[in-house]
């Protein structure tokens, strides 16, 4: 008698690579696609997790790429104003949506019908990145030019990087049903106006998911046909969910379809990847080692240990490759609740 199973590999069987191993050492990734080196330009973008991986990314000695990085003013305006948060300034892209849409917007001359929103102080922001900015706008003129200025960095982005890291972030979003525009944060939360005539609730399915991510990578190539793309799956749960039922609930369904969609755009494209850092961080193994008290917020071991499975498997240079038994990299400084820009927070902020 055969039996299949007999020649599998020890990454197969729950026991030899779960069970047996210390929680610290667990490594998931089989077989990455592709290594990256220390000259290679690393662009990030998606939800609040992917500070962490761009934190990370600096922190070693990998080639961050930010074209937008505000060098000619002070440090200390730089990050008040949310430069270097991401490659570009645009903020939490939580959907696959928006990432399509930005896209389209920098190089296909998509014309958003809503151009600014009105804070309650008086001052304007721009509703895809309503937060970027903490002084808002002073006119609607200037919330567009400094949109423009934001657009061409986005273009270098998508253009010039050598890998992208997408960290998919939710499924719920809210649109304009006028144009189909998405938002990262409800009309009204921190600017603007929620209208129902104007507005809607949207909670993506998976083919919604796969044919974004499908549409932005075949364009992304055009325009790039060098680039190499690790997608993720942030570990943070929803912090509010408008689908009538618990945010728990809603947060499985978010990540699984993530997950899922991330998988087979994974098994579609040789020259995209999918790093695990969603398995890390939430997987049994860990029992909840890798979070905050709040069970959201993933704390510095989890980051952690997600960053040493990322050099060990895709870093190219031996030198910065981490010895395989579990040497721990440098921290980066912990980041604060303020350091790590997540749009998300705003609602809960309205519901003390």
């Amino acid at each position: 008698m055969t039996n299949p199973y007999a020649a599998i590999e020890d990454y197969q069987l729950w026991r030899r690579s779960v069970a047996r191993v210390e929680t610290h050492l667990f490594d998931p990734v089989v077989n990455p696609k592709f290594r990256l080196d220390r000259t290679s330009r690393i662009a990030t973008a998606g939800s609040c997790f992917a500070q962490h991986i761009s934190r990370q990314l600096q922190q070693i000695g990998f080639h961050y790429f930010v074209p937008e990085n505000g060098e000619a003013l002070p440090e200390d305006e730089r990050n008040r104003r949310n430069f270097g948060v991401f490659s570009a300034r645009y903020g939490n892209l939580y959907t696959a949506r928006q990432l399509l849409q930005l896209f389209n917007e920098a190089f296909e001359g998509r014309e958003p019908v809503e151009k600014a929103w009105l804070r309650k102080d008086g001052r304007y922001v721009d509703p895809y990145r309503p937060q970027i900015e903490p002084d808002g706008f002073e006119t609607i003129d200037a919330v567009r030019d400094a949109r423009k200025q934001h657009l061409a960095a986005v273009r270098s982005v998508f253009t010039d990087a050598d890998v992208l890291v997408f960290t998919l972030g939710l499924t719920e979003a809210w649109r304009s049903k006028i144009d189909g525009a998405v938002f990262p944060l409800a009309p009204g939360v921190v600017a603007g106006s929620f209208d129902r005539k104007r507005h809607e609730f949207v909670n993506f399915r998976l083919a919604d998911v796969d044919t974004d991510l499908t549409d932005f990578l075949r364009k992304l190539r055009r325009k790039n046909p060098r680039v190499k793309v690790l997608l993720t799956v942030s570990p943070v749960p929803l912090i509010a969910t408008y689908e009538n039922r618990n945010v728990l609930v809603s947060t499985t369904y978010s990540k699984s379809v993530l997950r899922v969609a991330a998988d087979q755009i994974t098994s579609r494209f040789a020259w995209v990847d999918y790093f695990p850092s969603y398995e890390i961080i939430t997987g049994s193994h860990a029992g909840g080692l890798y979070y905050e008290a709040d069970y959201r917020e993933v704390n510095s071991r989890g980051v952690a240990h997600a960053m040493r499975c990322f050099v060990r498997n895709y870093a190219s240079d031996p030198v910065a490759r981490i010895q395989r038994e579990g040497t721990v990299l440098p921290a980066a400084p912990e980041p604060t609740r303020r350091d790590i820009i997540c749009d998300e927070e705003a609602i809960d902020a309205i519901r003390v």
